[in-house]
């Protein structure tokens, strides 16, 4: 059993920053992909971002790209989400989410609101 617990979240001026982590437990996550979800008011959830094992390679959705930054600490079994010049349409609940592939499907969150008010 896995459980992904984020926090970081909460409300923002647009062009402002934050920081979200998740931290794993349950079992090592080492071997695994990590990364966030996203799923804004009234729409379906997309991928936003992710990381391989070994933080190698990372994979953005367009929209965030220049903006998020996303990194891992195996040691800490822990990811982050560095959001940077937030706008109004990144306002979601993010969920972390892991899996053996990079889109992260086989464990999520329960999520943490983010807010952009412009």
């Amino acid at each position: 059993q896995v459980q992904l617990v984020e926090s970081g979240g909460g409300l923002v001026q647009a062009g402002g920053s934050l920081r979200l982590s998740c931290a794993a437990s349950g079992r090592t996550l080492s071997n695994y992909a990590m990364g966030w979800l996203r799923q804004a008011p009234g729409k379906g959830r997309e991928f936003v971002a992710s990381i391989t094992w070994n933080g190698g390679s990372t994979y953005y959705v367009e929209s965030v790209k220049g903006r998020f930054t996303i990194s891992r600490d195996n040691a800490k079994n822990t990811v982050y989400l560095q959001m940077n010049s937030l706008k109004p349409e990144d306002t979601a609940v993010y969920y972390c989410a892991a899996g053996s592939k990079s889109d992260v499907t086989d464990y999520r969150g329960k999520g943490i609101l983010v807010t952009v008010s412009s």
